[in-house]
């Protein structure tokens, strides 16, 4: 990354990928062979705009070890239906295809590092 870009935070950003369907979240997170964080939002939530740059960062930095994906409350009903969030924003924790838990409200990148390094170890 070399000097300017460690001053200037440099280098090529990884967006969540946004999914918008059933189709899709059915490909992009129930069939992921990596676990996925999803980030289901809204446009009108301070907390989640807070949360978005989190999230652009987790991704980057965990590329290749977790995925990262997003939802916007405009996605499709029946998808926001069936993963039933109550408020913006939730993070929905998903392993093998299967809910591996979730949780509400900002969270720091702190959380997010730990909670990889925890849960998904890297593998030697």
């Amino acid at each position: 990354m070399g000097l300017f870009g460690a001053i200037f935070g440099g280098g090529t950003k990884l967006q969540p990928t946004s999914v918008r369907t059933v189709e899709q979240f059915r490909a992009e997170v129930l069939g992921s062979e990596l676990p996925v964080i999803v980030d289901v939002w809204s446009d009108t939530c301070p907390p989640c705009r807070k949360l978005w740059p989190v999230m652009v960062q987790i991704a980057t930095k965990y590329q290749g070890r977790v995925k990262v994906a997003e939802i916007n409350t405009y996605a499709e009903p029946a998808l926001l239906a069936s993963l039933g969030v109550m408020a913006t924003p939730t993070v929905i924790i998903f392993d093998q295809g299967e809910e591996y838990g979730r949780t509400t409200g900002f969270r720091p990148p702190s959380w997010f590092e730990e909670m990889i390094e925890a849960e998904f170890p890297e593998e030697g």
